[in-house]
């Protein structure tokens, strides 16, 4: 146990001056688009999906949030919303780069989540203009963002607060898998993951739709540790939509029609999942 202990310990810290440098970029690059992508997605219009992708596929904190407040003022499309949750890739990107993964395989991840958000945002749309013919759509007033990250407190503190939530959470997520790992074996649980094709990705799903990074911290680590394929941490890195949901919930009149958003949103990245697994796709 104490060698478990120290190695995740180990493994963390050495990731703190690459997590730190990482999120300081990105909050950086917070402060100075937030307001033009906000402005970009709300002119997007039959565009919505492929603007929405583009714009969340890029590491902004509080993109999803964004997003779910124009989704629940009306001012974007279902399609559009779901097209950003879908790129969204949350704590994944920091968490690669810190771990040094090939610039390839980033960009292999990233295309597939963006590509996979477009098609599908860009169906949703097409299915809901055709049923809705005719009708428009009333717009309401954009709401606040509360629950944005900690940006206003500028990027150095917001950057290192960022830092140390995660740290905190690799440490945990890595004591875990390696306690896993050490009891039961690398080999049963890929095994047992990967038995069906279908498994492994309805698993992920589920992670997916915890609404913090904690979701897709683990499916990343667990990635990383080769204890999960590439399609099964796609499957819930596609349904992860950070704290996205969970304001969706809070701020959007309906429980049906947020349950009906939480289940397609669910649907598309299992499918997804289960068909790169089918077809082998590897990085």
């Amino acid at each position: 146990m104490l060698e478990i202990l120290e190695e995740a310990i180990i493994d963390s810290v050495k990731l703190l001056p690459f997590l730190f440098i990482t999120y300081l970029i990105m909050e950086y690059i917070e402060h100075k688009t937030s307001k033009k992508s906000k402005e970009i997605i709300k002119k997007s219009g039959k565009f919505g999906p492929v603007l929405g992708s583009i714009l969340g596929i890029f590491p902004q904190c509080g993109f999803s949030v964004s997003a779910t407040n124009l989704y629940a003022g009306r001012v974007i499309t279902l399609g559009t919303l779901i097209a950003v949750y879908l790129s969204t890739s949350d704590e994944m990107l920091p968490i690669f780069i810190s771990e040094t993964v090939p610039v390839s395989t980033i960009l292999k991840i990233l295309g597939v989540k963006l590509g996979i958000g477009m098609i599908a945002g860009g169906m949703i749309d097409l299915a809901l203009r055709t049923k809705n013919k005719g009708k428009q759509e009333e717009k309401i007033v954009d709401l606040c963002e509360k629950e944005h990250c900690h940006c206003e407190h500028g990027i150095i503190k917001s950057a290192f607060k960022h830092t140390l939530h995660i740290f905190i959470f690799i440490l945990i997520v890595t004591l875990l898998i390696n306690m896993m790992i050490y009891f039961i074996g690398e080999e049963t649980i890929a095994r047992f993951l990967q038995s069906s094709p279908v498994l492994g990705p309805v698993i992920a799903g589920m992670i997916g739709l915890i609404p913090n990074c904690a979701a897709s911290v683990l499916l990343t680590q667990l990635y990383l540790e080769n204890v999960i394929t590439v399609a099964t941490m796609i499957s819930g890195l596609l349904v992860g939509a950070g704290v996205g949901l969970a304001v969706l919930f809070k701020i959007n009149k309906g429980m049906k029609e947020n349950l009906k958003v939480t289940g397609l949103l669910y649907a598309i990245g299992v499918l997804s999942g289960i068909i790169i697994q089918v077809i082998g796709v590897t990085f």
